[in-house]
């Protein structure tokens, strides 16, 4: 793989926003990865940057989740607070476009073929994003989900149980609920990644929003889409481990970068 240094860096807005705009109205497809960064705009806090949730936080590893009581219950202490994030939060501006981008292709201009996501705030779907463009590669949590059948369920109706010092069942078959989000120590969801991966491969223009390209298997994408002879930008307001492979960083904020962009796209 031919490594680039010389990556062009693009710190005003306007540059920023014309420029992902003549990407977009490109034929060829656009697949786009988002981070936290897109969602910390719309009031998120992070998750592993430094002051995160994690540097004052013990993550709960799966295993325990399934096999400790008191683990499982302090889980599902922290999803009820997450949720209340989850739901105040207002997707912003990037979020919009990347919905409206991603929606019935025109005749024109190019469009997202898909937005693979590692967030699990559901803020893309609340902005309009349609569930056939998007792969939540860690889940969402915004709902519960039952570890045996797979039945869905709402996180909010489980509160009196927690309260009660329960763990929350499925009311289809008893089995464990929990957020539908991957945890620590499980199984990364095989179709989600493959579809990821299938797409980077195909793509003409790989896009990074707001993620720190560190969290393993999504930080492979970028490389996998270079490879197959992909253009790589990659837009945060940090440098990543994979910068040298972008033909172009920008490192403007991202609402006020597509907040640029016509309501039409």
């Amino acid at each position: 793989m031919t490594r680039q240094s010389d990556a062009r860096q693009i710190g005003d807005v306007d540059q920023a926003s014309a420029m992902l705009a003549e990407v977009f109205a490109r034929e060829g497809r656009v697949v786009v990865l988002t981070g936290a960064g897109i969602s910390t705009e719309s009031g998120i806090p992070d998750y592993r940057s430094p002051g995160g949730i994690w540097a004052s936080t013990t993550p709960i590893q799966y295993q325990a989740f399934v096999s400790d009581k008191a683990s499982r219950l302090e889980d599902w202490r922290r999803r009820f607070h997450f949720l209340a994030e989850f739901t105040s939060a207002i997707p912003n501006a990037a979020h919009q476009a990347l919905a409206r981008l991603a929606g019935p292709r025109l005749a024109d201009r190019g469009q997202v073929d898909l937005v693979i996501t590692q967030n699990i705030d559901g803020l893309h779907q609340r902005a309009g994003l349609s569930a056939d463009r998007l792969v939540e590669l860690h889940g969402n949590g915004t709902y519960a989900h039952c570890l045996d059948c797979r039945a869905k369920a709402r996180i909010e109706d489980q509160e009196a149980v927690v309260a009660a010092g329960r763990s929350p069942r499925c009311q289809a078959c008893n089995g464990l609920l929990k957020a539908a989000v991957i945890s620590f120590g499980e199984a990364m969801p095989q179709e989600k990644m493959a579809r990821a991966v299938t797409a980077a491969r195909r793509c003409d223009v790989f896009l990074v929003l707001g993620s720190s390209l560190v969290v393993h298997p999504a930080a492979a994408l970028p490389e996998i889409a270079v490879d197959a002879g992909a253009q790589l930008i990659i837009v945060n307001r940090d440098p990543t481990p994979l910068d040298d492979l972008a033909e172009c960083r920008i490192l403007t904020p991202l609402s006020q970068t597509f907040g640029r962009f016509s309501s039409d796209c």
